[in-house]
């Protein structure tokens, strides 16, 4: 009985430390700049170095150093080497430029633009940037209306009478309505007159001042001579132990009629602790000292009533 409640308690420990996921470390994490995987000692063990390669101002607490598995071995850290160098640092950059045009129409604007651009950050950074042309816009500096004069004449023949009242008002021209001016009258000797009559309008256009292209040119830049920290992390590793198979020939009914048959004092069946292991139990024996006084003064109170 107390195996049993001392192996649930450890389990229960083990299963909350589990779920817990680590903390992030402050600056990371990092990833490897390169990763080799060899062979070491007489006995060909393999290993795994993974390099980090951090500026002076980075947290190296950041860089993954938990146990891991790979092809079937358990791979653990073993050392990490660290070393001061001077060396090229790159980073990611992206350069935005912005330039007057005449024009908005994009591919003639692309022809404006150059490729390529060298560039220099403020911190000594160099490098050969190329254009995105995805990131290309244009846009209007601003716009002006402008206005013209329109006029059309028109001649209206075999009217009855000079009067104002039988000529139209206003006419379409070019899609514009002008209204009517001034009318000029002719005829009238053989009963009929004809009117010529002007009419007038005005046409107003807006149209940019011009335009503001803006493009981004992205790439690498590098600083040569600044100090880096180089880490190599080395893991060596194990064969992980293979699983037990279930015996096939047993039945599983069979299995669950002893289960049910066991008594609460009974010892743990050796499947039982074989899977727990004493490494485990004592391991998290510090965590659940508490816990397991408090089942052995339960157990103790059981006993005083039995007797």
């Amino acid at each position: 009985m107390k195996k049993r409640i001392l192996t649930l308690l450890c389990t229960a420990v083990l299963a909350i430390s589990i779920a817990a996921p680590p903390a992030l470390a402050a600056g990371g994490p990092f990833y490897p700049i390169s990763v080799e995987e060899y062979t070491y000692g007489s006995f060909d063990e393999l290993r795994i170095n993974k390099v980090y390669q951090l500026s002076l101002s980075d947290d190296p607490s950041g860089i993954p150093t938990e146990d891991f598995e790979r092809n079937g071995r358990r791979y653990f850290l073993l050392d990490m080497i660290k070393e001061d160098e001077v060396g090229v640092d790159t980073q990611d950059y992206t350069d935005t430029i912005t330039q007057d045009s005449d024009t908005n129409d994009l591919s003639a604007v692309l022809k404006q633009l150059d490729p390529h651009r060298e560039v220099t950050t403020e911190d000594g950074y160099t490098g050969l940037l190329a254009l995105d042309y995805t990131s290309v816009t244009v846009e209007a500096k601003g716009y002006k209306t402008s206005t013209k004069s329109l006029s059309a004449t028109r001649t209206y023949p075999n009217l009855s009478d000079a009067d104002l009242s039988l000529v139209p008002k206003t006419t379409t021209d070019n899609g514009k309505t002008l209204t009517l001016g001034a009318v000029e009258w002719s005829g009238g000797e053989n009963g009929y007159y004809t009117a010529t009559a002007t009419y007038t309008g005005t046409s107003s256009t807006r149209y940019a001042t011009g335009y503001t292209v803006t493009a981004s040119y992205t790439g690498q830049v590098a600083k040569t001579g600044c100090e880096v920290v180089t880490y190599t992390a080395i893991f060596g590793s194990e064969e992980l132990p293979k699983e037990e198979k279930p015996d096939e020939s047993s039945d599983p009914s069979d299995q669950a009629g002893k289960t049910e048959l066991e008594t609460p004092d009974a010892d743990p069946a050796p499947a039982e602790t074989g899977g727990m292991g004493w490494l485990p139990l004592l391991g998290c024996a510090g965590g659940v000292a508490a816990l397991a006084a408090a089942a052995l003064w339960t157990i103790q109170k059981m006993k005083e009533r039995r007797t």
